[in-house]
């Protein structure tokens, strides 16, 4: 009799549960299941049962699975961003979540131009009551919601926003700050929208929900939830 591996069975029942909860809010979600400090074995498991979206919050992390996992996942880079790590994690990354300054924008652009590749991020929005998460103001992503202003670059490919909710127990909280990150995505179409679809991409995907959260972002209209315990169980002491 074969054993079962315990993330595949995690993965398979948390992928039902996202397209359940995606059906009951009229349109589709996107699972990243987020992998950090989870051996290749685990991720293995959750390839092997149809995942191919991971996520890593660690440079180094993601840069080491992606040279030893298979060629066709696509790795999301979901961590805080230091500019001086961009040149790294570029050449394998397939969405990038965290771009919380202009800064990591005119970083990104010239070792986009470097390897000669277009590249498809999501701009952060802080929305969360904690000082310690990053993101743009609403106020400075209405100022980046100008055509003119993605002209300088012409290797990045804005397809959305990704935020973090407060981390509490008040769902009434979580569900205003994922409602106000909706909210701006809708106000930044028409501009934005445009952006995307002349660097053949478009402006759809909304990420915000994790583990403890991720039902609550679906239903305020998130496309796409990362999630990390829910299908590895806890995290494990990170490499030095």
């Amino acid at each position: 009799m074969t054993n079962r591996h315990p993330v595949k069975d995690n993965l398979l029942a948390m992928q039902a549960q996202v397209d359940e909860r995606a059906q009951e809010a009229g349109h589709e979600v996107q699972l990243v299941a987020v992998g950090k400090t989870k051996p290749d074995e685990d991720l293995l498991a959750a390839y092997d049962a149809g995942q191919r979206d991971f996520g890593e919050n660690r440079v180094q992390e993601l840069v080491y699975k992606a040279e030893r996992l298979p060629r066709d996942i696509r790795w999301h880079m979901i961590g805080h961003i230091q500019t001086n790590k961009i040149k790294d994690f570029l050449p394998y990354v397939h969405l990038v979540h965290g771009v919380d300054r202009v800064k990591v924008l005119d970083v990104m652009e010239r070792e986009a131009a470097k390897l000669d590749r277009t590249v498809d991020l999501l701009l952060q929005v802080h929305i969360a009551a904690e000082s310690t998460k990053f993101g743009f103001s609403p106020e400075e992503l209405r100022d980046l919601a100008q055509r003119e202003v993605w002209e300088a670059y012409p290797h990045l490919r804005p397809v959305g926003l990704m935020g973090m909710a407060t981390f509490t127990d008040d769902q009434k909280q979580v569900r205003l700050e994922f409602k106000l990150l909706h909210t701006l995505f809708q106000e930044m179409d028409n501009a934005m929208h445009p952006v995307a679809t002349a660097r053949g991409a478009a402006w759809r995907t909304l990420s915000m929900g994790m583990s403890g959260d991720w039902p609550v972002a679906v239903q305020e209209g998130s496309t796409m939830v990362r999630v990390g315990s829910a299908i590895f169980g806890a995290r494990n002491t990170p490499r030095p």
